[in-house]
């Protein structure tokens, strides 16, 4: 169900663009969540940190090539949602070393 919302809110975010590309940023995040969750539920991961770095750096690529192929709004979502997923895999990884 969060996947579908999360694709959902993303393109009603690109849809409207101007001050609805947070809510495309939101959608992507909550996409990217869904995916790291479900890869941590069905034991593909064994700990939440590395499917979130790989989503974020993945998700940064394709924000990158997006905005070579000029779609700006797009590549704006998508890589601010792929930084937010490092971001999150980095502060995972802290928590789960117990650097802090």
């Amino acid at each position: 169900m969060f996947v579908a919302l999360g694709f959902v809110l993303s393109e009603l975010g690109v849809l409207f663009g101007g001050a609805f590309i947070p809510v495309a940023v939101a959608g992507v995040v909550l996409l990217e969540a869904s995916v790291v969750g479900i890869l941590r539920e069905s034991e593909y991961a064994s700990t939440l940190w590395t499917p979130a770095l790989g989503v974020g750096v993945l998700f940064t690529a394709a924000g990158g090539a997006l905005f070579y192929w000029g779609l700006r709004i797009r590549a704006i979502a998508v890589t601010g949602a792929g930084v937010i997923a490092l971001m999150a895999g980095v502060v995972i990884w802290a928590r789960e070393s117990d650097r802090f």
